[in-house]
């Protein structure tokens, strides 16, 4: 079931009329059934995952509880990150792994053949689970107590309004506000609202406008002019921005009619100035998960001389893979990664500082490369997350602003920010080329395409009605969330009928003019 179907709209004029009129226990059933029903209408199957991972975590935490024991505590998480990272492993990266075992294999010379298993993707597999092992690892330790109601617990695991794409919420944050009934509130109820609108407004009007124009660039980028295929990435850059935003807006408006408080999953992340701004701005439930429970964990900032070797060798093998194109000839340039690595390692072990970054750089790649993967079994993700790893480091290494870097001049204060504007958003940009093409060579004809600056004038772009849609809806996004610096739209729609009227009805209209009503899927569904 999705938030932009009739179905959704049925589901949803039943459940939040008796939500509100029970209380209690039987409110809390209701929302773990409803929860089971919102998920089960796309695979009733797959149900069994979501309860087998809520028992195994469950009954792992109340083990927790009472054991004092180190190695047995440890052993105990052990059974809930195997459990899983198990599931997630099976069902998003079994064919992956097969595939590219295969392509080995048949680059050695020896023939193989796939298998006749050919695993579906759960939906919202990868936003449950690290929600889930939140919980264990916050319990292990020792961070949060444990939840011995299984109803509340299971209820927290499969919320449906965040189930499928997230945002990731913490155990900390969310369990505590099981504890009491949540009554109805007018208040929420209206700014719930709002936000519901305009999540609907980013997905239907604009994510699902720029979707088709998108597409039409990937599918042959070769048959259109340069300009055609930067305004395709640049409508790409805001179709998965809107997309996703919008899906986290809808869910934080339920919950918050609901009676509950979800935290902001993005905060215009294309204004960033820096790229650990952006990484704080966008998806910020998971870069906070990969931060807390990722990053800080394999050592952050701390020293260690291991870090240079690791960075410079495994990112790069795994490019040489891609630019080889043959697992044989990548292992040769392994061999020559390998001498330059172990080269650089003994450079940075001639000072304290450097084996410091060297360590950091390490904890940065390796933090990003997991979230790539997390995106997708694809080494085009995995490449995604190397790119965002190397932006974080380059950030680290040279520690100026991008304006003052790529001129060498220094501006006045607001030019210079936004030039670093201009400049992450390029560089994110060139991401997410790989993030959307279906494979490298794509990719790299897509690049290709941009960079020969061929045909540059308006009369070369195919289909202007839907660019001039486009910019035009672009246009609305920016103007509202620049705007809302300054007048705070959410507070004058709880404080201010009028306003509140007016931009609702606004919101509506353009939802209707500008919409696409075909239920078309949210892009974060497949991973």
């Amino acid at each position: 079931m999705i938030f932009n179907s009739l179905q959704f709209f049925g589901f949803i004029s039943i459940f939040l009329p008796l939500y509100f009129t029970l209380k209690g226990r039987a409110r809390l059933l209701l929302t773990l059934a409803g929860s089971y029903i919102f998920y089960g209408v796309w695979d009733y199957r797959f149900l069994s995952l979501i309860f087998i991972s809520t028992c195994i975590d469950y009954f792992v935490g109340k083990k927790l509880e009472h054991e004092e024991d180190q190695p047995t505590r440890k052993r105990l998480l052990l059974i809930s990150m195997v459990a899983n990272l198990g599931f997630l492993a099976f069902f998003k990266y079994f064919n992956f792994f097969e595939e590219s075992f295969i392509s080995m294999m048949n680059d050695m010379g020896l023939q193989a053949h796939p298998s006749t298993l050919k695993i579906i993707l759960p939906v919202g597999i990868s936003f449950y689970t690290f929600q889930s092992m939140s919980y264990t690892i916050d319990v292990y330790w020792k961070k949060i107590k444990v939840e011995r109601d299984f109803i509340r617990f299971a209820t927290f695991i499969s919320f449906f309004p965040q189930l499928v794409a997230g945002p990731i919420v913490r155990a900390k944050d969310f369990l505590p506000q099981f504890q009491k009934d949540r009554t109805f509130s007018w208040d929420r109820l209206i700014s719930g609202t709002g936000q519901i609108l305009w999540g609907f407004f980013k997905k239907v009007a604009v994510a699902d406008s720029l979707a088709p124009f998108v597409d039409q660039c990937f599918q042959s980028p070769e048959g259109f002019s340069s300009i055609h295929l930067l305004i395709g990435i640049i409508f790409y850059s805001f179709q998965i921005y809107c997309d996703f935003s919008g899906y986290s807006d809808i869910a934080i408006g339920l919950a918050r009619v609901m009676g509950f408080d979800f935290p902001d999953n993005f905060r215009t992340p294309y204004f960033s100035k820096n790229f650990s701004e952006f990484w704080q701005r966008w998806h910020i439930s998971l870069s906070s998960w990969l931060k807390d429970y990722l990053y800080i964990p394999l050592g952050g900032s701390r020293s260690g001389s291991f870090g240079s070797v690791f960075f410079i060798v495994f990112p790069l093998f795994i490019l040489s893979i891609i630019w080889a194109g043959s697992w044989m000839t990548a292992l040769v340039y392994l061999g020559i990664l390998a001498t330059v690595s172990f080269a650089t390692a003994f450079y940075m072990r001639r000072s304290e500082a450097n084996k410091v970054k060297g360590f950091t750089y390490m904890n940065n790649m390796v933090t990003m490369l997991l979230g790539g993967l997390w995106h997708g079994s694809s080494w085009a993700f995995y490449f995604w997350g190397f790119l965002h790893g190397t932006y974080l480091i380059a950030q680290r290494w040279f520690g100026k602003p991008f304006g003052k870097l790529m001129t060498g001049l220094r501006f006045p204060k607001i030019m210079q920010q936004g030039i670093d504007i201009v400049i992450v958003y390029f560089f994110t940009c060139l991401a997410w080329v790989f993030f959307r093409a279906p494979d490298f060579d794509v990719a790299a004809v897509y690049i290709q395409g941009i960079a020969a600056l061929d045909d540059l004038s308006f009369g070369s772009i195919v289909n202007k009605f839907w660019v001039l849609k486009g910019v035009a809806l672009i246009g609305m996004l920016l103007l509202v969330e620049i705007t809302d610096f300054k007048f705070n739209y959410s507070q004058l729609i709880q404080k201010s009928p009028a306003f509140r009227v007016v931009s609702f009805v606004i919101l509506l209209w353009i939802i209707a003019f500008f919409g696409s009503f075909g239920a078309n899927s949210f892009i974060y569904f497949q991973f």
